[in-house]
Formats: C-alpha cells, sequence, structure tokens
C-alpha cells in the first residue's frame, strides 16, 4: 500500500463493547471523519438498570433490548461487528478477534464487569447474580420454579425452602430485586395458587455492612429499609455469607453462626472487571486495581497510551475525589465517559486539546417498590412517592429507542392499574433445577431467620 493511499484512510476508531460507554462513544462520532468498527459479543444494547424486572418477570428481554445495528444504521461511518476480543497488540495497534485481524488508530474499551464471588467461585452455579439477559432469565426460570414446586410439595419443611428466598447484597441492585420480589410474592401471585399461600414466602436481604444502599446518606438508608420491610423483606445488615452449599446458606452475624434452607438464592453483592482488563494489562502493562479495572489517566487513556482508553465500569478514576475513590459504576459515568472521548478524539484530529474528564453527578436514585424509592439529587433527598415518579421518568427518558420507552410506559401502566401483567414465562427447563432439599442426618438443623 502506497504512503498516499494509507495518508488518505480516515482514522480508525474501535470500540470494544456495545454498553452504554461505547454506544454513546459510537453515537457521539457520528458526524466525524473517522471510521468506526464497534465490536460487541451480543448483538444488541442492554439496559441493565432494568434487569431485574425481567428477573421478576415485569418486563420481557425485548423491552430492554435494542439492536446495536439498528440504533447505529443512521451514523454511515460505523460498522458493527459481532465478536469476542481476544487480545491487543499495542505495539502494532491492532487487536484479535476468534476469526480476523484488525487494526486500529484509536482504541475505547468498554466491557463492563462481571460477577464477583470474592474467591469462592463455587456459588455461582448455586447463586446467580444479574449482569446479562442470560442471568435475569435464568433468575426468572428459579423464581417462578419455586413456587412451581412449592405449589406441589407436600412436605412443610420442603416446602419452606421453596418459599424461602435469600439475597446477598443490599447495593442499589440488591433492594430493587427484593423489592420487586416482594411485591411478586405478597401481591401479583397471591391469588394464583391453590396449595400454597404466597404471602408465607421469606425473603430475605442479606448485606455485610452495617447499613443497605451504602453510598447513600444515612436518612435514605433508613427510608429504604423500612420501605423494603414494609413490603416484608426481611432485612438484615452485618452479615456475611461464609458457604453456600446443598441449598444451605450459612451466614455470620458477629461472632454468631446462623443456617437457612433455601432453594433459591441471589447474588447481588460484588463485581470484578471484565477478562479484557488483564488484556489490556498484558499489551500495555497499565496497573489494575484489586477488581482488576484499569487504573486510567485524567482523559480516561491508558498510561503510556495515548490512543487507547478505557471506560465505563471497567475503568477506575481515581482524580476526581481528593480521597483517590473511583467513580461510581453506574450508567451516567459511562455515557459522559463515552461522549468525552468522541469529543477528545475530534478535538485531537483538529490538533486541539480537551481539559481531563469530569464526571458531573446529577445524583442517584434507587426504587424499592410501587410508590416508594429513594432519590438523592445533590442539592436536594426524598422519598416515597416524588422519588418513586423520578424513577419511572429518568429509567424512561435513558432508554435507548422509541419503541422500548413506549413499550415499558404501556407495561408499567398496566401493571401499576391491574397488579399483573408482565413475563412470568418458565423458559430454559433444559437447565438442571435446584437441588431439592436433602433429609440427611449429617446435615446440621438450620437455625431459622
Amino acid at each position: 500500500m502506497s504512503n498516499e493511499t494509507k495518508t488518505q484512510s480516515p482514522h480508525h476508531v474501535v470500540i470494544v463493547g456495545g454498553g452504554f460507554g461505547g454506544l454513546y462513544a459510537a453515537q457521539a462520532l457520528r458526524k466525524a471523519p473517522v471510521k468506526v468498527t464497534l465490536i460487541d459479543k451480543r448483538n444488541f444494547h442492554l439496559f441493565q438498570p432494568l434487569l431485574y424486572q425481567v428477573a421478576t418477570g415485569k418486563l420481557s428481554p425485548g423491552d430492554i433490548s435494542s439492536p446495536l445495528r439498528g440504533i447505529l444504521s443512521p451514523n454511515k461511518n460505523t460498522k458493527v461487528l459481532m465478536g469476542e476480543v481476544t487480545g491487543i497488540d499495542s505495539k502494532q495497534q491492532k487487536i484479535q478477534l476468534h476469526d480476523e485481524e484488525l487494526s486500529y488508530d484509536t482504541l475505547i474499551v468498554a466491557t463492563g464487569v462481571s460477577h464477583h464471588y470474592f474467591g469462592n467461585d463455587q456459588w455461582a452455579q448455586k447463586a446467580p447474580g444479574l449482569k446479562t439477559i442470560e442471568d435475569a432469565l435464568e433468575m426468572r426460570r428459579r423464581i417462578f420454579s419455586a413456587f412451581e414446586a412449592a405449589e406441589k410439595e407436600t412436605d412443610p419443611e420442603k416446602r419452606r425452602a421453596w418459599l424461602t428466598f435469600v439475597l446477598v447484597g443490599g447495593g442499589p441492585t440488591g433492594v430493587e430485586l427484593a423489592g420487586s420480589l416482594a411485591e411478586l410474592a405478597y401481591r401479583a401471585l397471591k391469588e394464583d395458587f391453590r396449595n400454597i399461600d404466597t404471602s408465607e414466602t421469606k425473603i430475605l436481604l442479606l448485606e455485610g455492612m452495617d447499613r443497605i444502599l451504602p453510598p447513600y446518606t444515612l436518612e435514605l438508608s433508613a427510608k429504604a429499609k423500612a420501605s423494603l420491610e414494609y413490603l416484608g423483606v426481611m432485612v438484615q445488615t452485618g452479615t456475611l455469607v461464609t458457604n453456600i452449599e446443598d441449598n444451605l446458606v450459612t451466614m455470620r452475624r458477629g461472632e454468631q453462626i446462623e443456617q437457612i434452607s433455601a432453594q433459591t438464592i441471589l447474588w447481588a453483592a460484588g463485581m470484578k472487571a471484565s477478562g479484557m482488563g488483564a488484556v489490556l494489562a498484558e499489551s500495555t502493562g497499565v496497573e489494575l486495581d484489586r477488581a482488576g479495572r484499569v487504573i486510567v489517566e485524567p482523559d480516561l487513556s491508558v498510561t503510556g497510551h495515548p490512543n487507547i482508553f478505557a471506560i465505563g465500569d471497567l475503568a477506575n478514576f481515581p482524580h476526581q475525589y481528593e480521597n483517590g475513590k473511583s467513580l461510581p459504576g453506574v450508567a451516567p459515568v459511562a455515557m459522559q465517559q463515552g461522549s468525552y472521548v468522541a469529543r477528545l478524539l475530534k478535538k485531537r484530529l483538529q490538533e486541539k486539546t480537551l481539559p481531563s474528564f469530569h464526571y458531573n453527578d446529577y445524583g442517584s436514585l434507587a426504587v424499592i417498590g410501587r410508590n416508594a424509592a429513594v432519590a438523592d439529587l445533590g442539592f436536594v433527598k426524598f422519598a416515597g412517592f416524588p422519588a418513586w415518579l423520578a424513577w419511572v421518568f429518568i429509567h424512561i427518558l435513558f432508554l435507548i429507542e422509541f419503541d422500548n420507552k413506549l413499550l415499558v410506559m404501556i407495561q408499567w401502566g398496566w401493571d401499576y392499574l391491574s397488579r399483573q401483567g408482565g413475563a412470568r414465562l418458565i423458559t430454559n427447563q433444559s437447565r438442571q433445577p435446584p437441588k431439592a432439599v436433602e433429609e440427611e442426618e449429617n446435615h446440621q438443623t438450620p437455625v431459622k431467620v
């Protein structure tokens, strides 16, 4: 290839990951004089903040998913590839996929995070987390299968185990999942079964710290706890899970060890960076934090490689707060970082500069249940119905496509008026169901919680 031809080739931006960070970067580059290639293992963008509603049957997967090709079809400079990056050659400026190799001028990595079991990866099969559509459908299968199994069970002890749900982690995901599950068990399903009373369902939310929603103020955390308990959720703080085995959850509260039999255990306790963090570290020598996130420069670039960026949940950005604390792993951070990197690239092509990235925090919202939520907008903090209403409108606003906004509004409206509806389907039954409760003599008798 001649130098002239090479010079005429547009600047090639490769984006790995079609989540909020990668998608917002691609959209912001729509009119830039660059060629964009977006690569993702899935062919759709997922609105992860509403995954818990798929898990509890309030929404269908299609309600919160949008095809990447459809979203980016107006971007004539953008190509979408469905594939998985297996390696990066930072010296040659190339990335490897399973079946091809691509050159890049600028690389943006936005592959997010996965579940973190703190060294107990064997718990993954027993306590699924919630990061993907597949995770949500597996949770939905386990939740509704538990009620079906309880309906047929004649042994009272085993039936109680089927009607016991343990949620590990009191952050926003755990709180929202617990509230939605309580509404499902105590209200939506109340008249649907004949042999069981779903109001006897026991829902435990376990949090290792001294309160749920630790990033929020003490007042809002207390209000969230009170709202959950009003719904019927048993909230236990200062509680660490030490083992999950044979549908038996072992937990420690101070010096006290307790056990409870539960057929359905759901994980919302921790996250670790995707494997792309380690790939970047191997290729560039960049430093990773304990969760495997890339410690980035003030402009979100990788140290020593100004043309490689890590954004979203994959990035540890320690430059904004005096104590070096990283930005929270929430969608607005990824959105703003994606847009920032796009602006930075456009400035660089004009041989201009841009100030360091700064996250504009407009507040946090967490929903507990019907008419119940907490909101911390910085200048004002409130809870209850006004916070719930704000949560509803903000989530609809940030859904990507118009048809998703419309579908979710209709579904939520019908659910609000009727307390019915949703997608309470048990699918993927080819998976092995949770192991039934065994009555072995060598099992410890569970301590009732």
